[in-house]
């Protein structure tokens, strides 16, 4: 193909390899808070997926090597806003006057200066047409960061109430008397709370990455994947809503100690999984679809 795609090996690139030694030299000097991520993220069950980001990234820039462009054109513009962006994040609690950030927070401010670097550094040395070539790649390296406190007590929130109220229906529909408070609902002989623990956000979470994943890989059309990604949040209230109406069913019609069962302390994945067949489903009838109209 012509002139536009490699024609030599990428790993001999010079601007390929200015960027990796970027990357290790900012890496070095980034080693506490890379350090703290790793450990963050093996502590914390709700950011367990942090360590298989660099992987992810890794296999999507590789599906890429055949389309990277021969010439580089470095944008120096970019790197500048990128540098820029870093430096103001770094420097946004001193000038506010912020002391009392959480440890997660901190860390998501500096991991989130790790990576405003690490992209203007791909501006600076790889330049504008291997950005553009491996602009999902990068934008998958924001899943490094993690999520603030705000967002996820935000999220948490949304995900409890949506749960609880789509889970009264259930019961209401399935002819169960119920009555909700909140997040707590009252069946016969038992009561149960959707709790932050049982928010499933974690699950969501993955539900999240994997949509993405899917959605880059095979579909097509810009409205297919923004589609299948959208419907992550109310796939994962319904997934919630489905646990807490199992779980509330059995206790109501199998006894009370059902809540104290492997279902309920151990049933996540077997949930997770209920959650991602529909959307296998759904990324395959589009995929299909596409295939069917390639103009449309």
């Amino acid at each position: 193909m012509a002139g536009n795609i490699r024609s030599h090996r990428w790993w001999q690139d010079r601007g390929f390899i200015r960027f990796v030694s970027y990357v290790v030299l900012l890496s070095i000097l980034s080693r506490e808070a890379i350090g703290s991520l790793i450990r963050h993220a093996a502590a914390k069950e709700l950011h367990s997926h942090i360590l298989l980001i660099p992987f992810v990234v890794g296999y999507l820039a590789s599906l890429h090597r055949d389309e990277l462009p021969v010439f580089h054109r470095g944008s120096r513009v970019g790197a500048f806003v990128l540098t820029l962006a870093a430096g103001i994040l770094y420097l946004y609690p001193i000038n506010v006057g912020i002391s009392d950030w959480s440890i997660n927070d901190q860390l998501a401010r500096s991991v989130a200066c790790y990576v405003l670097l690490l992209v203007a550094g791909g501006f600076l040395f790889l330049g504008t047409p291997w950005m553009r070539v491996l602009a999902f790649p990068f934008c998958i390296l924001l899943l490094l960061v993690p999520l603030p406190d705000l967002a996820a007590a935000w999220l948490e929130d949304f995900l409890m109430r949506g749960s609880a109220v789509l889970a009264e229906w259930s019961f209401s529909l399935a002819g169960t008397p119920v009555y909700r408070t909140g997040q707590v609902i009252q069946l016969p002989g038992t009561t149960l709370e959707v709790a932050r623990e049982c928010s499933g956000i974690r699950s969501t979470l993955v539900l999240f990455i994997t949509s993405l994943m899917l959605a880059q890989l095979i579909l097509r059309r810009p409205w297919h994947r923004a589609l299948l990604v959208a419907l992550v949040i109310p796939i994962g209230i319904l997934r919630n809503a489905f646990r807490v109406f199992v779980i509330g069913s059995l206790c109501v019609h199998v006894g009370p100690q059902m809540i104290d069962s492997w279902i309920h302390h151990h049933g996540g994945p077997v949930f997770f999984a209920v959650t991602l067949a529909p959307l296998l489903i759904l990324a395959a009838w589009m995929r299909h679809r596409e295939r069917e109209n390639p103009v449309g």
